[in-house]
C-alpha cells in the first residue's frame, strides 16, 4: 500500500508525521472519512465543505489544499483501488510545544486508503450482520464545549463509549455500537454513526445540535423526502428507540445498517429500512457506477466521498 503524505506518495510503512505535529500532540486537526465507489469519491462536495468548515472553526481556514481531490485520486490509482475507504487528514502541522497555536500554518496533509467491497446494486456490505446497540453512560460532549458538527482528530468521547461496550461484552453478548445521549439525556447518535428509527410508519432521527450530521444521514433524509411516509427530526428518549418498529444506523462505510437490538431488546429491520437501503444502493449505482470515471472534485465527478457519522 501507498499513502499520500504532504504531497508525496510513500509506502505505507514509511508514511509518518513528526512527533511535534499538533495533530499528534493535541488532536489539533480535521479529517473526513470518505468512500470511493467504482473510482468515484461519493458526495465529494459535501465532504469537502465539512472539512473546510472544520478547518475554519479551528482557525486554519486555508489548511485544506486546493488539490486535495487530486491527491485522493492519485492515492487510489497508486493502490489500484476503485472501491475503497479513504481518510483525509489535515493537521495544523509542526509547531512549538505550546497550547496556543502560532498564527502561521504549515499543515500536514495525509491520505490513507484501504480496499472495500463493491457497493451499489448487487454490492456487498462491509458489516457481518445487523448492529447490536448498547446504551452507554458516556454523554456526547456539550455543544458549548466542542461544537458537535466539527470532525476533528479528538475522538476521545467516542472511544470512551466504545470502551464501555467492551466492558459490557461477554461470550453471549457482544454489542458493536454505542447509543449515546446528549447532556439532557436525549438520544444523540452512535460513537461513529447516526441513528434512525421508525415508529407507526414515521421515520425519526435526532435533531442536529448534539450530533455530527453525517453525509450519509443527509443522503438518506433526501431519499426519504421523496417517499410517501412521514419524516420527523426531533428529540427522543432511549425508550423511544428500544420500542421502535425498526431502526438502523448510517455512516460512510456502513451505509444503511439495520439494528438488531437495543439494550438487549429486539428491534430489527422492516419495510422502511429495506426500502431506504435499496434506494441508497440505487443512488450509489447511478452516481458512481453508471457514469464515466473522472477525478473527484472535477465537474464530471460525482459529489464526493462518513461517520459519522
Amino acid at each position: 500500500m501507498h499513502y499520500h503524505v504532504n504531497g508525496d506518495l510513500v509506502p505505507a510503512e514509511e508514511a509518518t508525521v513528526s512527533v511535534r505535529d499538533r495533530g499528534f500532540l493535541y488532536g489539533d486537526a480535521a479529517f473526513e472519512t470518505l468512500r470511493a465507489y467504482g473510482g468515484e469519491v461519493f458526495e465529494w462536495d459535501a465532504h469537502r465543505a465539512r472539512l473546510e468548515r472544520t478547518c475554519g472553526a479551528l482557525g486554519m481556514p486555508d489548511a485544506a489544499p486546493d488539490d486535495l481531490a487530486l491527491r485522493i485520486a492519485e492515492t487510489l490509482d497508486a493502490n489500484d483501488l476503485e472501491d475503497a475507504y479513504v481518510r483525509a487528514s489535515v493537521t495544523r502541522g509542526v509547531q512549538p510545544g505550546r497550547l496556543t497555536p502560532a498564527a502561521e500554518v504549515d499543515p500536514s496533509v495525509v491520505i490513507v486508503v484501504a480496499p472495500l467491497p463493491r457497493g451499489g446494486l448487487g454490492g456487498e456490505s462491509t458489516w457481518d450482520g445487523p448492529a447490536v446497540v448498547q446504551s452507554v453512560k458516556t454523554r456526547r460532549t456539550a455543544a458549548g464545549a466542542l461544537p458537535p458538527d466539527l470532525k476533528t482528530h479528538n475522538y476521545l468521547n467516542g472511544i470512551l463509549a466504545r470502551l464501555e461496550l467492551r466492558r459490557a461484552s461477554s461470550d453471549a453478548y457482544r454489542p458493536d455500537e454505542a447509543l449515546m445521549r446528549d447532556a439532557d439525556g436525549f438520544v444523540a447518535e452512535g460513537a461513529t454513526s447516526n441513528l434512525f428509527f421508525v415508529d407507526d410508519g414515521t421515520l425519526r432521527t435526532p435533531a442536529e445540535g448534539a450530533i455530527l450530521p453525517g453525509v450519509t444521514r443527509r443522503v438518506v433524509l433526501d431519499l426519504a423526502a421523496d417517499e410517501a411516509f412521514p419524516v420527523e427530526v426531533g428529540k427522543y428518549a432511549p425508550d423511544d428507540v428500544r420500542g421502535a418498529d425498526e431502526a438502523f444506523l448510517t455512516n460512510t462505510t456502513w451505509e444503511v445498517r439495520p439494528i438488531e437490538s437495543v439494550d438487549g431488546i429486539e428491534v430489527g429491520a422492516g419495510p422502511i429500512t429495506r426500502l431506504l437501503a435499496r434506494l441508497f444502493d440505487e443512488y450509489v449505482e447511478e452516481r458512481c457506477y453508471r457514469r464515466e470515471s473522472s477525478a473527484p472534485g472535477t465537474d464530471d465527478a460525482s459529489d464526493g466521498g462518513d461517520h459519522n457519522p
